[in-house]
């Protein structure tokens, strides 16, 4: 950060935010100075302190631990976490039966966790967008004697084999964790998240085999040797300890409720892992409490790491600072509710993964408050149900959120291998804990049964809903949710439009994509975002995936409607605003505007009919000679072809066809372009593929008009053409648009008319109907004249058109003087 932004930043501090910073640089100041003239270290006996000896149970284990006995306190500790009152959302007695259950109903589940096993034991990951990391960093010794197994690969938890660097083992606090030069940050704390710990357990639970604890077991010991306390990029995020915090608490619960464990006690070979464990739990979170990321990283950062607190603070009372960590955690989730939460529902950051990650961190807020009768219980619900119905809002027919903003491709509970995007399993788990089971897609899947144990019997046959009374009535998938307008104009069909504000503080997980369109036709992801890529490893890169250039929408003379400031901020954010939404039961009509690149005005009408028709105006206003052009990014599902100069065919991989169609246009297939950069997506963090973007160039002077039309692509294309209006009586505005489709015998004309553009923040200027002209247009053997943001008239060829849709004006049909030329 250079010096101009640090005196600016001091500028705006509080005296709040000022006193807190120094409180965090001058303790940790102090750890670095201590930790230099004596290395940090893990202290065996001061476990027995942590530890509240008011349980029996516990009280043996302290004098265990006291006496140096681990084993024997491992043993007494099992037995308290398996026999205790509960304080998890799937009680200790219930995993039993969600193991039967998950061997009836997902046959798959028991070979999926034996892959898993595997893997793990030999070192071998899938993170992020990443497949089959090695992160061995040895060879395990072979065991002394015949038959023994052999110990799992001994993993190196300081490394990033993607770019075969790694971070120096100092302070915490001295770690740059966002320099390239020591590797990609995001890829060395996914895996030391430990999320594959739960995983473990799961696998424990469903195959029986030894090798997922002895493997658990061996991590757990190889991160405490190579992680002293404070030391090190694994202490450098707090986030980070919050979520592996959550790892370990989940991994605590289910191995010491199996019966394996119980019969290593009876035997008395425990090898000691849950004191070590408890430890070391509490040493993350006590660095959590202190370094909150208040004015740090005040978004998901926060609330995560208040999570951690919270639940681990709620779920072991038997560790001595817990109820500090459980108020503390509460405080912040409540407060955040009214901060990063939209009144929509969306997340404040305008990214669709971290509106996933925030309903995630409220769901398991909810069902620990529930869990243990926590009073908060009742403000987690209300935030579920609104983040809920945003995420059920913004997801298509298959459960899957558009890629909208960044996706690191962080989850909190990966239980199992799923896509990015794909929330079936948050959605099915807010669908039992809300009782609404219009939030599901699809059947049960199966990480709720062992975050959640029994489920209600609605879940299993969620066919037979339609007898729940009317309060649990399906809500509108439909409307507004952080900005982005969603339309379904027919079943299969999703409609995303981002027509709200930039992003959360600084922006940093929001993307230049100002009235970008994400499109889904017939339950087939069609015009997407192309991704994230990376955070810090290449700049170029990073740039690139989040310009303007990359979304579906338009650039102005090469520029980006918002400029980056390095990877995490922007110099500039543009804003958009609606301008008119109106929806009837045979079309959506959208339109909007922003102001990133006044004083030049980028406008975007949408019209979306019933008919699968999706058109797309873009116009831009101003005065002088400029270029414009727009990208359509298409799923790598589909293959571009050109069918003619400006008819686009777009071929699915599984059978199927979609028309672009750009009347007044010639575009561009680009595919891996070299010349322009275009032609990629990252389905994944890390990931890179080459894929096809299609453009659209208009130039000269202004206003410029640039159409697309997206059809079905059959026997009887639809064929579209630009016409102009007899006549424009004055006050009109110059971009207005006509489209002639021709399909069959069936003619239908989508009038666009020109309104004064309403800026974001300007409410000087209204949008009357009377702002617009009248219109004239010949339609054969008749004449239509117009004054409206939008008309629709369709019908038979040699019949008058009937107005089909109606926006913010009038329109009337009549018998043509013979005079008025017909369009046909």
């Amino acid at each position: 950060m250079n010096a101009t932004r640090v005196a600016a930043r001091l500028r705006r501090m509080s005296r709040a935010e000022l006193a807190f910073r120094l409180r965090v640089a001058a303790r940790s100041e102090a750890g670095r100075v201590a930790a230099a003239c004596r290395r940090p270290r893990w202290r065996g006996p001061a476990r027995a302190g942590l530890l509240d000896p008011a349980a029996p149970l516990v009280r043996d284990a302290v004098s265990h631990i006291e006496a140096g006995n681990l084993p024997a306190a491992h043993a007494c500790l099992a037995r308290h976490f398996r026999t205790r009152d509960n304080r998890f959302p799937v009680a200790a007695a219930a995993l039993p039966g969600v193991r039967e259950r998950v061997f009836s109903e997902f046959p798959g589940a028991v070979v999926e966790a034996s892959a898993d096993t595997a893997r793990f034991e030999q070192g071998r990951f899938n993170l992020l967008g990443y497949c089959d990391l090695d992160f061995s960093g040895g060879v395990s010794k072979p065991p002394e004697g015949i038959g023994l197994p052999r110990p799992p690969a001994v993993i190196d938890w300081h490394h990033d084999p993607v770019h075969g660097r790694r971070p120096p083992l100092v302070w915490w606090s001295r770690v740059p964790f966002l320099d390239p030069a020591v590797g990609d940050h995001k890829i060395i704390w996914e895996l030391n998240r430990h999320q594959h710990f739960p995983r473990l357990a799961r696998a424990a639970w469903l195959t029986g085999d030894p090798a997922c604890r002895r493997t658990f077991a061996a991590h757990l010991r190889g991160w405490l040797a190579q992680n002293p306390p404070g030391m090190g990029i694994n202490w450098s995020s707090m986030l980070e300890l919050g979520l592996r915090s959550l790892s370990w608490l989940w991994a605590l619960h289910l191995f010491s409720s199996h019966p394996a464990e119980e019969e290593s006690a009876a035997r008395d070979d425990a090898d000691g892992w849950i004191p070590d464990l408890l430890a070391a739990m509490h040493a993350q979170l006590q660095q959590v409490l202190r370094n909150l990321s208040l004015y740090f990283s005040p978004n998901t950062h926060l609330t995560g790491e208040a999570l951690a607190l919270y639940v681990c603070g709620r779920a072991l009372p038997e560790l001595r600072d817990a109820a500090e960590w459980a108020r503390a955690g509460r405080q912040v989730l409540l407060e955040q509710i009214g901060v990063q939460i939209t009144p929509d529902g969306g997340h404040c950051e305008r990214s669709t993964h971290y509106l996933r990650y925030t309903l995630d961190f409220y769901l398991m807020a909810l069902a620990f408050a529930r869990a243990t009768a926590d009073g908060a219980a009742g403000a987690f619900e209300e935030a579920c149900e609104r983040l809920a119905w945003a995420t059920r809002r913004l997801s298509d027919e298959n459960g899957r959120l558009p890629g909208i903003g960044d996706d690191d491709g962080g989850r909190l509970w990966p239980l199992r291998e799923r896509e990015p995007g794909d929330v079936r399993d948050s959605l099915a788990v807010a669908a039992i804990l809300l009782d609404r089971p219009d939030l599901m897609v699809g059947r049960l899947p199966e990480e709720p049964l062992w975050l959640l144990g029994p489920v209600p019997l609605w879940l299993r046959t969620p066919s037979s809903h339609g007898d729940r009374d009317e309060e649990t009535a399906a809500r509108p998938t439909e409307g507004v949710a952080m900005g982005y307008h969603v339309a379904r104009p027919r079943p299969g069909d999703h409609l995303v439009i981002d027509a709200g504000p930039h992003g959360y503080l600084n922006g940093g997980h929001a993307h230049a994509d100002s009235l970008s369109i994400v499109y889904a036709r017939g339950k087939r992801p069609l015009a997407i975002d192309p991704g994230t890529f990376t955070y810090t490893m290449s700049r170029e890169w990073r740039d690139r995936l989040r310009s303007s250039a990359w979304h579906n929408t338009l650039t102005l003379d090469g520029r980006s409607q918002s400029v980056p400031d390095g990877p995490f901020h922007w110099r500039s954010a543009a804003t958009a605003r609606e301008q008119a939404s109106e929806r009837d039961e045979e079309y959506w009509f959208f339109e909007g505007v922003h102001d990133g690149y006044l004083p030049l005005v980028h406008r975007r009408r949408v019209a979306a009919l019933g008919s699968g028709c999706l058109v797309v105006v873009d116009t831009v206003l101003g005065t002088g000679d400029h270029r414009a052009e727009v990208h359509w990014h298409p799923h790598e599902t589909w293959r571009a072809r050109q069918e003619a100069e400006d008819v686009i065919v777009l071929d699915h991989e599984r059978g199927g066809s979609c028309q672009l169609a750009t009347p007044g246009n010639t575009p561009a297939i680009l595919v891996a372009d070299e010349a322009t950069g275009l032609g990629w997506r990252s389905p994944a963090y890390g990931s890179l593929l080459p894929c096809t973007t299609v453009r659209l160039v208009a130039a000269g002077r202004l206003p410029l008009v640039l159409v697309s039309v997206f059809s079905d692509w059959d026997e009887t294309p639809l064929l579209v053409e630009r016409v102009r209006p007899v006549n424009v009586s004055p006050g009109g505005w110059d971009d207005s648009v006509a489209l002639r489709f021709f399909t069959g015998r069936r003619r239908d004309v989508l009038l666009f008319g020109g309104h004064p553009p309403l800026l974001p923040g300007d409410d000087t200027v209204r949008c009357e109907a009377g702002g617009v002209g009248m219109h004239r247009y010949g339609l054969g053997r008749f004449e239509a004249m117009v004054s409206a943001r939008f008309a629709w008239l369709g019908g038979e060829a040699e019949a008058r058109p009937r107005v089909l849709a109606l926006v913010d004006g009038d329109a009337v049909v009549r018998a043509a003087a013979p005079a008025v030329p017909g369009l046909d």
